[in-house]
């Protein structure tokens, strides 16, 4: 799988889904933190939003369709989380 811009996408590429919008948990995310993704992916799943993530050494990204991303967005910040 390759995550990239849709002006990146090589041509010789067999599938590709475009419209995803990807917003990064903030900070440096430690592995003695437990359960901050699956926490987030909680609060979409309950608001009928699907998403794909993608974790680093060091953080995590969402990836929500454009056409749920403020129905994602909503419901993160009705759970109290920060969005930027």
């Amino acid at each position: 799988s390759l995550v990239c811009l849709t002006e990146h996408v090589p041509e010789e590429t067999l599938e590709r889904e475009d419209g995803w919008r990807a917003f990064r948990v903030a900070g440096t995310l430690e592995f003695s933190l437990i359960g901050i993704l699956s926490r987030i992916s909680d609060v979409l799943a309950e608001a009928g939003v699907g998403i794909f993530a993608v974790s680093t050494y060091q953080t995590d990204y969402i990836l929500i369709k454009e056409n749920q991303l403020e129905k994602g967005l909503d419901a993160l910040r009705k759970a109290g989380y920060m969005i930027d």
